[in-house]
């Protein structure tokens, strides 16, 4: 009953592990807010807020779809204030939105690098600036980033340096926030895969259906965020976690049912040595 009538605010929550996190939490009737800019579907992404609030309110939640681009401050605000207005405050945030641009330099045109430091960096500090009044009100509050843990190697910093940059700077929020927040008690972690995720992503950008069968369905990031998020958000605070690891402290290590092919290699996804 931990999460029941608590509410989750998600975004990016209209497909893929962002929809996923949203319908782990909605089975324990959580309330979800879904903050995403889909209100059409696109046929090579799939999934609407609406669809995917009609998804969590058969699983148990209830929903609040809202349209709303995270580059655009006007809207985060507008879409606090509707959440509060229709579900009384925020108990968790979830900055799960992202793109993704894996150029090199030269390759990167200016307006791939705004658009990926706007949505990526610009957008997971706005969001999170702005819920974190209501945070402050809440019982075990937690904010939760779907970033990597910070390595200088330069395998990471010279395959895509834009990209890398601002996934880090991701994660520093997380960090930077775990310290700012803690007198507060508000909790502040990071999360990773293991491995590559099956979503629109990997499919459409990065290596098709092929990359798609070396990886897990993005419920094992949804089960590892229901762990961290039902700990006590005054100790659990400041760590980068990855997947596997948050499980196996569960005692879950039989994994197979996360892959999307059973008994296939899997494919270790980025900035993971």
């Amino acid at each position: 009953m931990i999460f029941k009538n608590k509410t989750i605010f998600i975004t990016g929550a209209s497909r893929g592990i962002g929809k996923a996190i949203a319908l782990k939490l909605a089975s324990a009737n959580a309330n979800i807010v879904i903050a995403a800019k889909s209100i059409e579907e696109n046929s090579k992404l799939g999934g609407t807020i609406f669809s995917a609030a009609a998804e969590i309110e058969k699983a148990g939640g209830k929903a609040l779809p809202i349209q709303c681009d995270i580059r655009n401050e006007e809207q985060i605000q507008q879409a606090i204030e509707k959440t509060i207005a229709h579900f009384g405050g925020i108990d968790v945030v979830i900055n799960n939105a992202s793109a993704i641009s894996l150029t090199a330099t030269e390759e990167t045109e200016s307006k791939r690098f705004d658009l990926i430091n706007d949505i990526n960096v610009r957008g997971t500090f706005f969001v999170t600036k702005a819920c974190i009044p209501y945070l402050k009100k809440a019982t075990n509050p937690h904010i939760l980033t779907l970033s990597p843990p910070i390595s200088l190697k330069p395998k990471w910093l010279g395959s895509h340096l834009a990209y890398t940059m601002t996934k880090y700077n991701m994660s520093m929020m997380a960090m930077g926030w775990a310290e700012e927040l803690k007198q507060y008690k508000i909790a502040s972690n990071a999360l990773w895969p293991q491995t590559t995720i099956d979503t629109a992503a990997v499919r459409n950008l990065l290596g098709g259906q092929m990359l798609a069968n070396m990886s897990r369905t993005p419920e094992i990031l949804a089960d590892a965020a229901y762990y961290i998020l039902k700990q006590s958000s005054a100790t659990c605070t400041g760590n980068c976690f990855i997947d596997e690891e948050v499980l196996a402290k569960e005692g879950i290590t039989d994994l197979s049912q996360y892959s999307v092919v059973p008994g296939a290699q899997l494919y270790k996804d980025l900035f993971l040595d």
